[in-house]
């Protein structure tokens, strides 16, 4: 329902509001993330695809948010754009093929 505007933003660089169900507390939550990636978890047994966003506003050892399809309730992508480089310190194995530079 929502892939093809999140590969979208992926490509434009674009910010998402992402409201989700939280699998910590069940309860509902907004945050305004960086897309990265629509894929399977490497380091999870579950291998189904889900979104893998990054999170500006989390706890600074947990800025990348994965978060299954059947957990988002509304997405949005913005017009506020996002530099990879402000962020992406990793070497990258995308799912999702994209143009930004060195970090592609």
């Amino acid at each position: 329902m929502y892939q093809d505007n999140f590969i979208d933003a992926i490509q434009h660089k674009k910010k998402i509001r992402l409201t989700f169900i939280a699998k910590e507390n069940g309860t509902e939550t907004t945050k305004i993330c960086a897309p990265i990636d629509f894929g399977p978890k490497r380091i999870s047994e579950n291998q189904c695809n889900r979104y893998h966003l990054w999170d500006f506003d989390s706890d600074p050892r947990h800025h990348i948010l994965s978060v299954l399809p059947e957990r988002i309730v509304k997405m949005e992508v913005l017009t506020e754009k996002f530099s990879p480089e402000d962020f992406v310190a990793w070497p990258t194995n995308w799912f999702v093929k994209r143009d930004w530079g060195k970090y592609s």
